[in-house]
């Protein structure tokens, strides 16, 4: 499993660095679905991307960002002052009389105020922080892929959910965000050698366990980090999904293969798979059902060793 990676989150990385054009109108569309209050986690360094608006589109979506940013610092305000008045009263009941009850309020409510108080903070904060680049499964982050020959950056959830398949696929297939090798010709078919993309990542994330002094197993998050390649242009597939009302969803899930010594060492069974840049065309634009030229891309790949240790 690849769960997390820190990836570019700009759209202008892939336009300066593969002459990519932009979907805007895909942009526009999750963060107008953010806007008006469904579910979507986008991570602040795509929303930074546009700070700078150069079109009417990229003011609209500048405008849900400020609205979504100005009704998130609201309910994180409005939840301290809730659970800072349930600390209270559980700590005045607490002094005239000892229960179970009163000291689990004290620990969730405490727990709460932590949580509001950092995402006040985080919200106030002005400076980027390596983290707003992280994405994990269900996530947008923006990918390249080919149209008719055109690289395109669109922005796409990480947890791909294929074309055809109930809604409730997520849940049944939560692991769907990476694309095992040896089940590409098999449960990935309808995406192998049909629709595939390529995310640019510098490191990746995995939970691994460890042995604590006291003998006991942990787990533990690690961070690989490739050594001597600033980018790795990950191979991934994609899916385009319909819903029933008309919705739209845009996903996607990494390649993952056997991994290098390194990895395995480190505790993990996985790894994605880094692309030469000269296979990339040749990746974004396959031969439906001609699997060989594939794979053999997926061979031909990077291969750096991985630095890794424990996150922060």
């Amino acid at each position: 499993m690849c769960y997390s990676a820190m990836v570019w989150q700009s759209y202008t990385r892939y336009v300066s660095a593969f002459g990519a054009e932009l979907s805007i109108k895909d942009f526009v569309r999750i963060y107008m679905q953010r806007d008006s209050g469904q579910k979507i986690a986008i991570p602040r360094a795509m929303d930074e991307a546009f700070a700078r608006p150069r079109s009417a589109e990229e003011f609209e979506i500048l405008s849900c960002i400020n609205r979504f940013r100005t009704r998130a610092g609201e309910e994180a305000a409005a939840e301290l002052a809730e659970q800072t008045a349930r600390l209270a009263g559980a700590q005045q009941r607490l002094a005239l009389k000892e229960t179970k009850k009163d000291r689990n309020e004290i620990r969730i409510a405490s727990n709460k105020i932590s949580k509001a108080r950092f995402d006040l903070e985080d919200l106030a904060r002005r400076e980027s922080m390596p983290r707003d680049s992280r994405i994990f499964p269900q996530y947008f982050a923006p990918v390249l892929v080919s149209d008719g020959g055109r690289r395109i950056v669109r922005p796409m959830r990480y947890l791909l959910r294929p074309a055809g398949f109930p809604a409730s696929f997520d849940r049944t297939n939560s692991g769907s965000f990476n694309a095992r090798r040896d089940n590409l010709q098999r449960f990935w078919r309808g995406q192998f050698s049909h629709t595939h993309c390529v995310v640019a990542a510098q490191k990746f994330y995995e939970w691994v366990e460890r042995a604590g002094a006291d003998g006991s197993m942990r787990k533990v998050e690690i961070e690989f980090d490739p050594e001597g390649l600033d980018t790795m242009y990950a191979a991934g597939l994609w899916s385009r999904w319909h819903g029933p009302d008309g919705e739209i969803l845009d996903s996607f899930a990494l390649v993952t293969d056997e991994p290098p010594a390194e990895v395995l060492a480190a505790g993990h069974d996985r790894c994605i798979v880094p692309l030469r840049l000269e296979n990339i065309d040749a990746w974004l634009n396959p031969t439906p059902g001609d699997y060989a030229p594939l794979q053999a891309i997926l061979d031909d790949r990077e291969r750096p060793f991985y630095e890794h240790r424990e996150a922060a």
